[in-house]
């Protein structure tokens, strides 16, 4: 014959259990170097290592600054100097991609604090900002980042009235 076991003790150690699986993260009120923690409107933390974040990108309808260049005023072909008396085109597409006509180099570009910073698959970076009520573009030699002096400034239009 066989023995019944009791449910009893098992359903016990179940509903015990569950208040544990939802229970929120521990919170710390110290802020750890090298974290992003967001927060979101039911009061959940998420935090995230910033060595595994490659870029934050809001939507521009959402976050555009009202005034200056949105993202989209961006979009397009952009005619540049080269910094020794020459143009080239930079295209930037909505998907992120980018075209440099010198070299035909590939790159990846994001709208940053109203700028469009290009970084390049040579290492090269381009930056295309607005300043008064022109564009410029600011080039940065391989290994350099875009709060470093630029190796050249010039002067920047985009050649499409409406980008594409």
């Amino acid at each position: 014959m066989r023995k019944i076991v009791s449910s009893a003790p098992l359903a016990a150690i179940l509903l015990l259990a569950i208040p544990s699986t939802f229970a929120a993260p521990p919170t710390t009120s110290k802020n750890v170097p090298g974290t992003l923690v967001i927060i979101f409107k039911d009061g959940h933390r998420q935090s995230f290592n910033l060595a595994d974040i490659e870029r934050v990108e809001f939507p521009a309808a959402e976050f555009a600054a009202t005034s200056g260049p949105s993202r989209g005023h961006f979009l397009g072909k952009w005619e540049a100097g080269d910094g020794m008396g020459s143009d080239f085109y930079i295209t930037l597409s909505d998907d992120g991609n980018a075209m440099r006509s010198i070299g035909n180099v590939h790159g990846r570009w994001s709208y940053v604090n109203g700028e469009a910073q290009i970084t390049w698959d040579d290492g090269a970076e381009d930056a295309i900002r607005k300043i008064g009520s022109r564009f410029q573009k600011f080039a940065y030699k391989a290994g350099k980042s875009f709060t470093d002096t630029p190796d050249n400034v010039t002067n920047a239009r985009n050649t499409t009235p409406n980008p594409i």
